[in-house]
């Protein structure tokens, strides 16, 4: 059984000397030089690291990734954001993965980064997306800069780590204070994820450590050091990396020379892939069949930042809670209280085996993220009378999808098509070429099909193992009293406070039935289910006075997978895989290096389910990655379970079985 995601997790607890400089309480160390901090930075990093002449040596759509140990509070990501925006040429990038084990609270940062006024124009854009800083993996993006936060064990979360590293700095705590940062074993691993040449700096030159970088493949030299420390060390990795992941969760060596990208689908998986691949320099057309954006399971009234848990550290809980901060980091750009709102979502223990469930989460997850409610904490927080307590999450809450597909799509390098649907994929030469009906609508080196269900239709991906699962919503108007609802709350439906004067409820599940429009069965059962909620607000909306005929509803189709993992990544030939890896089905045990057979420049990014606004988002991000070689936003493993080459790989093992 995986183990839980955070275990002892806790923000860092800080001490602020009388010049309002912090120091971690728990290891007794200083963040940073009382004299300056930017200074020592600059000495102990970024010179050394010669980042100046490889900013500015950056070509057009080239990147520099970097990669440290000690987040702390920002300020070597931010000093290497400042350099890069005066050194680089418009159209390179920067890529900066860190660790924290203890990353400051929100409040603690911003105080922070106020001791540097020259760093303000980096540090408000990382104060402003600074929010669901939880445990595992979580990405920020600005611009041309990417942020990969790693939050946990430094050991943990590079060893989980894809990415391919041109620059180290080894900060954090001093090796006395916290010697499991400076062990061996995370050299070894800084030598795993080390590019060729890949260069070191770091502030101290205890021997141990000075040793194990050598023992790790990095030469090492002593350099003056800055202020009272009388030498610091720079390196550069001579070794070889052992990067080797299995052919078929190994990235496409297939390159396009333009880079353009066509994308079928504009819902929130096709438009967080334009999105992010406009981002890093790509050219984009978008397809949409319909008149308008965001028209299928993207188009709901509101959609609730829903995070449906595990206690232990499952790949779906990883990527949900990785998905989740990716999130409402990118809702801060919405209108709060028009298109989305921060007003959290209280989820109701409603029977005994909920019960239990909820104590299990409570215990492996963080209080930032969730905490246990007692009944009468939860009537305060929701504003209306409840049966039971619950869990509440107070980052969460909803937001209108079509305002954050919008918002995603609007860039200059995107171009938005409507009105067409293909149903064919021809390669021809180095294109592909989306049809219909013998037309060509559109090419395009690379394309991702990002159309939900509707990615079966063409027969390169029709073997995907897609669901169709119906869903409608039901909405009431609101009422003077059911203005008190203050939260989203969840049972085994969901009501919202209320959106342009109405309150949407829902949403159900349906597996047979394939009818779009809404029924009066449906309604029926979302009443219901306000009614087992809270008895009280369905007083407080009329719900009674309905006619279920009358009610205002919409369906909407999930798609999902087998396992309710996503499925994002680029396309092999099923029938060509199962002959290069045909080993498989007579023993699993067996890793064969022939190549994956890709079908050269076809992506996938579909599957989300009812977990769309949590997980789509973020996997733009993780497609752009496989597709431009940057590190992936989420741990490997993670990117791999929601590989589409798991289900052709099932396929073959279970012959062995």
């Amino acid at each position: 059984m995986p183990d839980p995601i955070a275990p002892g997790f806790q923000h860092a607890e800080l001490d602020w000397d009388e010049s309002g400089e912090p120091q971690s309480r728990l290891y007794g160390d200083v963040y940073f030089s009382r004299s300056s901090g930017i200074a020592e930075t600059t000495h102990v990093f970024l010179q050394p690291s010669q980042l100046a002449e490889r900013f500015a040596a950056l070509g057009t759509d080239e990147r520099l990734v970097i990669g440290e140990t000690g987040f702390g509070t920002g300020l070597n990501f931010l000093c290497a954001w400042a350099l890069f925006e005066r050194s680089a040429q418009s159209q390179a990038s920067l890529h900066f993965i860190s660790v924290e084990k203890h990353p400051l609270s929100r409040d603690d940062m911003q105080r922070a980064l106020a001791l540097w006024p020259e760093l303000q124009p980096q540090a408000q854009q990382l104060l402003d997306q600074y929010v669901a800083v939880n445990p595992g993996f979580q990405q920020f993006r600005f611009g041309r800069v990417a942020l990969t936060l790693l939050v946990g064990d430094a050991l943990d979360g590079l060893s989980s780590l894809d990415a391919s590293v041109d620059a180290w700095f080894l900060d954090g705590f001093a090796p006395a204070k916290n010697p499991e940062m400076w062990h061996p074993a995370l050299f070894a691993q800084l030598a795993w994820l080390s590019a060729p040449g890949a260069t070191l700096a770091t502030f101290t030159t205890a021997g141990d450590v000075r040793r194990a970088l050598k023992d790790a493949g990095f030469t090492v030299k002593r350099i003056p050091g800055f202020g009272h420390k009388w030498e610091s060390l720079k390196g550069q990795f001579i070794g070889t990396s052992s990067q080797a992941p299995t052919p078929w969760f190994a990235r496409p060596s297939h390159k396009p020379q333009q880079r353009s990208a066509l994308i079928i689908g504009a819902g929130l998986a096709g438009c967080a892939s334009a999105a992010s691949l406009a981002a890093r320099g790509w050219k984009v057309t978008l397809l949409e069949r319909h008149e308008e954006i965001a028209q299928e399971g993207s188009g709901n009234p509101q959609g609730v930042l829903y995070l449906k848990l595990s206690a232990h550290g499952t790949a779906l809980s990883q990527l949900v809670t990785s998905g989740f901060g990716y999130t409402r980091r990118l809702l801060r750009n919405l209108q709060q209280g028009r298109d989305w709102e921060a007003c959290g979502v209280l989820q109701i223990a409603f029977d005994a085996k909920e019960r239990d469930r909820q104590a299990a989460l409570a215990g492996a997850f963080p209080p930032s993220l969730l905490r246990a409610v007692e009944r009468g904490e939860a009537e305060q927080l929701a504003g209306v009378t409840l049966d039971d307590g619950g869990l509440f999450y107070p980052d969460a809450g909803w937001a209108h999808p079509p305002a954050l597909c919008r918002w995603l799509i609007d860039h200059p390098a995107i171009e938005l098509i409507r009105h067409r649907h293909p149903l064919e994929l021809r390669r021809v030469g180095e294109c592909w070429q989306a049809l219909a009906n013998e037309q060509v609508l559109a090419d395009a080196p690379v394309v991702v099909l990002a159309g939900a269900a509707d990615v079966s239709l063409f027969s390169q991906s029709a073997w995907l193992p897609l669901k169709r699962i119906r869903g409608q919503i039901t909405g009431l108007t609101a009422t003077e009293r059911s203005t008190a609802l203050r939260t989203v709350i969840c049972a085994k439906g969901y009501v919202a406070p209320s959106r342009d004067g109405l309150h949407t409820l829902g949403a159900s599940f349906n597996f047979a039935e394939s009818d779009p429009a809404p029924s009066t069965a449906e309604h029926r059962a979302n009443l219901e289910m306000l009614e087992e909620i809270s008895e009280d607000l369905y007083q407080r909306l009329d719900a009674d006075a309905y006619h279920l005929d009358a009610l205002h509803g919409r369906v909407a189709y999930r798609c999902t997978s087998p396992d309710y993992l996503p499925i994002i990544g680029p396309l092999a030939d099923p029938a060509e895989f199962a002959s290069a890896y045909a080993v498989l089905g007579k023993d699993a045990r067996q890793v064969p290096q022939t190549p994956c057979p890709w079908l050269d420049g076809l992506y996938v990014n579909t599957a989300h389910g009812s977990r769309g606004l949590i997980t789509a988002p973020l996997s733009g991000e993780l497609l752009a990655a496989w597709l431009d070689g940057d590190p992936l936003p989420v741990p490997r493993a993670i990117a791999e379970a929601c590989h589409p080459n798991r289900f052709l790989l099932r396929k073959l093992i279970r012959r062995s079985e």
